[in-house]
């Protein structure tokens, strides 16, 4: 009887070890908005969780935040929303890739870290 609970134990064992890479994926997404409707370079990967925790930003509208008459709002986040809302004027994207790249790579640069290379957020293959 011992011997086949352990053989149990084993198996069940190295069915989680095997599943472990689909967990450690499970919070990667993919920096998008419907409005890109035709793209030249592939989605940068995002590990949202892991890039805030490791930035140590716990505040949802450092990057989700809502101008109100041109002032920040302190108390409100556009979390429920596409950044394409009110960055991008019908199939004009442009201004919401400028949003995407002013925050993301901004950051980076005044921070001097993560990536700022298009290669470096946009890799082909993935």
């Amino acid at each position: 009887m011992k011997r086949y609970a352990w053989i149990t134990a084993a198996l069940v064992a190295a069915c989680l070890w095997a599943a472990c890479p689909a967990f450690a994926q499970d919070d990667m997404t993919r920096v998008s908005d419907p409005a890109f409707t035709q793209r030249t370079r592939p989605l940068p990967l995002f590990p949202h969780d892991l890039h805030n925790e490791q930035a140590g930003i716990g505040d949802c509208g450092a990057c989700h935040h809502v101008y109100e008459n041109g002032v920040k709002s302190e108390t409100e986040t556009s979390e429920d929303r596409m950044c394409s809302d009110c960055h991008a004027k019908g199939n004009d994207t442009r201004l919401l890739r400028k949003a995407f790249h002013d925050r993301c790579k901004g950051c980076h640069e005044q921070e001097k870290k993560g990536p700022v290379q298009c290669a470096e957020c946009h890799r082909k293959g993935r």
